[in-house]
């Protein structure tokens, strides 16, 4: 009877854990909201929209204090380690001072939706000094995605992360639709993935011609942004010079474990986050008949990276749905608006507590391509599908 008591428990178990995770994947709807944008505004308390200069310079600063503090103790202390003790503590400080510097990245990045204070040239003056820290062209940037929040959700003009049809998928792709194939391809994604988009449109939107973050006359921008991006082409080449005189003074290696290898921990955050912000099993795209912005900026989600690392990336990574519908709230009140607007939102508000890695892997197997199902009449919406 013991046998059997235990073996029923498990039973039990594994179907309320099978019922939990149908209810996450249960898809989102994708017919026009009972409610507007204006309604959600007014559910939010007013204070959740001005944006407080000193605030918001009081986590620049934080951040750049625990990363200088990170990087003078591993200057100082990490070098004279004993090989095995070198081995542990050199990669815990490229993923905490990686964390922390993403955090400085998300900051940047909401400078350029003018989240940062009421004044759009210190906006603009501290996302560039910060992104061109961290080699990205913050003008480049800053313009393709405010196209990426005009169109979230179309599989005709979204600007990055946007699904492929199962008619474009490549013929390789069958070869890597394994467990082999499937870590190797992640590999790649997250290592690699941000400098392949800036630099080659990767993921992108496709133009009818090159496109390039780094090219001013590129199908990306228009005529009155080019000298912006001439601009970010000159912060990121002055990063670069500065990081090639601390080469000549300190050594590549030096250069590499101090700055590089938190610098590809960024690269590899920024992309994971995205990814799992935009891909998932309930989420709808849209064809151009169908799209709207309102529904296509409900077409993400929410995820949570666990208390301390949804603090030190300031909850970018769990308020972004809040994000899409109000771009220009500074994130400090990010939290309070979405529970604000989680009542009105009902069923159209989407969260996943998955643990991050079995989303990532999950993800990376079921959302392989988007199309319409078979059997609706409707095949304006997508939805992801497994090869």
């Amino acid at each position: 009877m013991g046998s059997g008591g235990h073996s029923s428990g498990k039973r039990k178990s594994k179907t309320l854990s099978s019922t939990k995770e149908g209810e996450v994947l249960k898809r989102a709807p994708h017919t026009k909201p009972p409610f507007t944008l204006g309604e959600l505004r007014k559910a939010i308390p007013p204070h959740c929209f001005k944006r407080s200069v000193a605030r918001s310079f009081s986590y620049v600063f934080f951040d750049l204090i625990i990363a200088s503090i990170f990087a003078y103790v591993a200057i100082n202390y990490f070098w004279n380690l004993p090989h095995n003790l070198s081995f542990l503590a050199w990669p815990l400080y490229w993923f905490a001072q990686g964390a922390v510097m993403t955090g400085v990245w998300v900051i940047a990045h909401e400078c350029g939706h003018h989240a940062f204070s009421d004044y759009q040239w210190l906006d603009d003056l501290v996302g560039f000094i910060l992104h061109s820290f961290l080699l990205v062209p913050y003008f480049s940037w800053k313009h393709s995605h405010r196209r990426h929040h005009s169109n979230t959700g179309s599989v005709d003009r979204d600007e990055v992360f946007v699904p492929k049809r199962r008619s474009t998928i490549r013929w390789y792709t069958k070869y890597l639709n394994n467990p082999v194939g499937r870590t190797l391809t992640l590999s790649v994604t997250l290592f690699f993935g941000w400098p392949l988009y800036l630099a080659f449109n990767v993921s992108g939107r496709k133009y009818d011609r090159f496109a390039c973050h780094y090219d001013p006359y590129g199908p990306i921008y228009s005529d009155r942004e080019r000298f912006q991006i001439f601009l970010s082409d000159v912060g990121v080449l002055a990063a670069l010079y500065g990081i090639y005189r601390l080469v000549l003074a300190q050594g590549l290696v030096w250069t590499l474990c101090v700055y590089g290898m938190p610098l590809a921990v960024v690269n590899a955050l920024l992309v994971l986050i995205t990814y799992l912000q935009h891909t998932h099993p309930s989420l709808p795209h849209y064809d151009s008949n169908e799209w709207e912005w309102f529904k296509g900026a409900l077409s993400t989600i929410d995820r949570d990276y666990g208390w301390i690392l949804n603090k030190v990336l300031h909850h970018i990574t769990d308020t972004h749905v809040t994000h899409h519908l109000f771009s220009t709230m500074p994130h400090y009140h990010a939290m309070e608006a979405t529970n604000a607007i989680k009542p009105i939102l009902r069923e159209y508000y989407q969260f996943d507590g998955t643990p991050i890695y079995k989303a990532l892997w999950r993800e990376a197997k079921e959302c392989m391509y988007v199309e319409p199902d078979d059997d609706s009449d409707n095949k304006g919406v997508l939805w992801y599908n497994k090869l």
